[in-house]
């Protein structure tokens, strides 16, 4: 018989969602209860750190979550034990080590708290959570503290730099503006790129059975032709001319059996660029998808976790996933598909979780789910379920053949080459397809003469280094070492958000003008904020406080000495030095001249004469990006980039509807005219 009165244990998440799904696994003996986050915070209307007092942090209860943290003590007060279930990597710790002070702060005993964390919500593993309890990881927590400081002290004592070197509400983050500098950067070498033309020869042949196919010129007598090696169309119509005149044979024939394998399931990063590549979906949307997942989704059976902790650089698989993974492929392809593997963590910060993004259960075939949850989450479920099944599938089988073709002719021998491919089996390609072009070569022979269709030269031109997509900027912060699986979407956002960046036709970051001018201005006076080698740095410190190697204060310090020093110097120069261009135009209520100043939407026009005299003018129109060209037309506005409804780039006056200039491409300034 149950015993009366007897109190519960209290249960405590992050989120409802995530609450309900536990709920599921528990009995009647627990509540379970969500913080909505983080309880507590440093203060927003001041810096909140106590500097001559080591870095001390001055937290204070997050408005928001006050009422909710009321009844979470209430109920802590009439249960027997406080278990704390806050996600297993830093932030989980911080949330769990903040709802223990604020707890423990309502006279609540030390021993009735515990901590619990899995990594994935099933039901197994949060009953064997609750068997095994841990203490509170406190080198994971000031990390975690180390990071909110370290970007509290930037963003708090740097944005003010910011705003009266150019207009208030700009930011500086630790993090983001080395991010804005990649892209800054990249926009730098696009512009001063220039293109180089080269050549190539390529030859189509017929065989005897009439099938035609296409080879490459790659060497002449005993030299491998480089890329610029043929740079101008007159030497590439002379050695067209030779090969027109050339006896063609197949050389050699050489067949290569090759294997191509399967990638390592998800971690965080990976997920994110593939979301993006496959799906389109942005970083963010990624994350917000994938906690969906994470915390439970309802397709029928009530809310149930599909997928892993999704904030992960580790590609780790458990055994139990492992043999649900070998079952599913067998079952679903035979048992030929199926090939164990196990993968080794490349990188040396994989320690935010124990494993791979994967399904909880495999044999929840993404079919079980399609038309009873969102399609969005579907389209997700079924990309990181199609990744973990595939890394555990069997290599396909390409058939390769090299062949080498030599012609002669009373000067030179020419020497060209094709690859033959053909898929022989599929392997885990039946399950996640990759860009694979099979090119079957009609059957062929060593010494057999082949008949020359045509000979072409073709035409290239160098391209300029790619602006970056959401994909490639993730994968070179993470290259670089720079944030953590559980900023990458944040630093993007902020971006975004900050309208620092812009996304151009094709989808891949542009930085605004004001962009520009913040990285330009911290390039300028503060070059380790921007610098890659010290932001990563700065990661690897966060790294090795979380592994319990150094102190956490001792990171901040040597940060912070330096940054306060050189800030104190700045913010003397700044009085003297605004940004600001001088224009023609007078101030029609004060007969001043007007000057070009920033605001959040890039420039516009402002009296001298202020504060005395307050008159703007916009120079900006639909928050389009304004460039530096005068307009052809009415020769007083400025030309602005601005986009269709379908997203078609065109150019303007700033002054619309006063003067209704508009054109596809982009009008030629008056110097590039006087040029010609």
């Amino acid at each position: 018989m149950p015993v009366k009165n007897k109190k519960k244990n209290l249960v405590i998440v992050e989120s409802p969602t995530k609450a309900k799904t536990i709920s599921r696994f528990l009995t009647v003996d627990y509540f379970v209860e969500a913080s909505y986050g983080h309880v507590r915070d440093l203060p927003k209307s001041k810096l909140g750190i106590d500097i001559e007092n080591d870095f001390k942090p001055q937290y204070i209860i997050i408005r928001k979550n006050q009422k909710q943290l009321t009844k979470l003590k209430k109920i802590a007060e009439k249960s027997s034990e406080i278990i704390l279930a806050t996600d297993e990597d830093r932030e989980g710790e911080a949330i769990a080590w903040h709802l223990k002070e604020t707890l423990l702060n309502n006279n609540l005993s030390d021993k009735n708290i515990k901590r619990i964390a899995f990594h994935e919500i099933t039901e197994s593993a949060i009953k064997n959570a609750l068997l095994n309890p841990r203490d509170i990881n406190m080198n994971l927590v000031f990390s975690q503290q180390a990071r909110r400081i370290l970007d509290r002290l930037v963003g708090y004592l740097l944005s003010p730099f910011l705003w009266k070197k150019i207009f208030h509400g700009l930011s500086a983050g630790r993090v983001q503006s080395a991010a804005l500098h990649l892209i800054v950067e990249r926009e730098n070498e696009r512009k001063k790129f220039q293109p180089e033309e080269y050549w190539t020869i390529s030859a189509d042949f017929l065989t005897g059975s009439k099938k035609c196919f296409c080879a490459h010129l790659y060497k002449i007598n005993e030299k491998v032709l480089g890329k610029f090696d043929i740079k101008k169309q007159k030497d590439a119509e002379e050695i067209v001319d030779k090969l027109k005149k050339a006896d063609f044979i197949i050389n050699k024939i050489e067949e290569k059996l090759t294997q191509k394998n399967p990638l390592p399931p998800f971690i965080t990063s990976t997920l994110q660029q593939e979301a993006w590549k496959k799906l389109h979906f942005s970083a963010k949307q990624t994350m917000l998808l994938a906690q969906k997942l994470y915390e439970g989704i309802d397709f029928g059976k009530g809310p149930t976790g599909l997928i892993t902790y999704m904030r992960t650089d580790s590609v780790n698989l458990s055994e139990e996933s492992l043999n649900k993974a070998k079952e599913v492929i067998i079952n679903q392809f035979s048992e030929k598909y199926y090939n164990r593997r196990q993968f080794i963590n490349k990188s040396r910060l994989a320690q935010e979780a124990h494993e791979a993004i994967r399904p909880t259960d495999p044999n929840i075939l993404p079919e079980k789910i399609k038309g009873r949850v969102d399609n969005k989450l579907y389209k997700l479920y079924t990309l990181i379920w199609q990744r973990f099944i595939a890394s555990q599938m069997a290599p396909a089988q390409i058939k390769k053949l090299l062949i080498d073709i030599k012609a002669k002719n009373d000067d030179d021998v020419f020497f060209l080459k094709t690859i033959g491919s053909q898929l022989i089996f599929d392997g885990f390609l039946k399950v996640y397809p990759i860009k694979f072009e099979e090119n079957e070569l009609p059957p062929l022979q060593e010494n057999q003469k082949l008949l020359v269709k045509k000979v072409v030269p073709l035409q290239h031109f160098t391209e300029p280094p790619p602006r970056y997509s959401e994909a490639s900027l993730i994968k070179t912060l993470e290259d670089y070492g720079i944030g953590r699986p559980s900023t990458y979407a944040t630093i993007i956002s902020i971006l975004k958000e900050r309208r620092y960046v812009e996304l151009d036709e094709n989808k891949k970051f542009i930085p605004t003008e004001i962009g520009i001018l913040v990285d330009d201005i911290l390039t300028q006076h503060f070059p380790q904020i921007i610098d890659i080698g010290f932001t990563a740095k700065i990661e690897e410190d966060l790294d090795k406080i979380a592994d319990g190697k150094i102190n956490w204060q001792d990171v901040i310090r040597e940060f912070y000495l330096p940054f306060k020093e050189n800030l104190d110097k700045k913010y003397i120069e700044v009085a003297k030095n605004t940004i600001e261009e001088k224009t023609n135009e007078k101030c029609e209520l004060c007969g001043a001249e007007m000057v070009i100043k920033y605001g959040r939407y890039g420039k516009f026009l402002a009296c001298s004469n202020f504060p005395k005299c307050k008159n703007t003018k916009s120079l900006m129109n639909n928050n389009n990006h304004l460039t530096e060209l005068k307009c052809p037309k009415c020769n007083d506005g400025y030309i602005v980039i601005r986009k269709t409804k379908k997203g078609r780039i065109f150019y303007g006056c700033s002054r619309y509807p006063e003067c209704n200039y508009a054109s596809w491409t982009k009008p030629e300034s008056q110097l590039e005219k006087n040029k010609e």
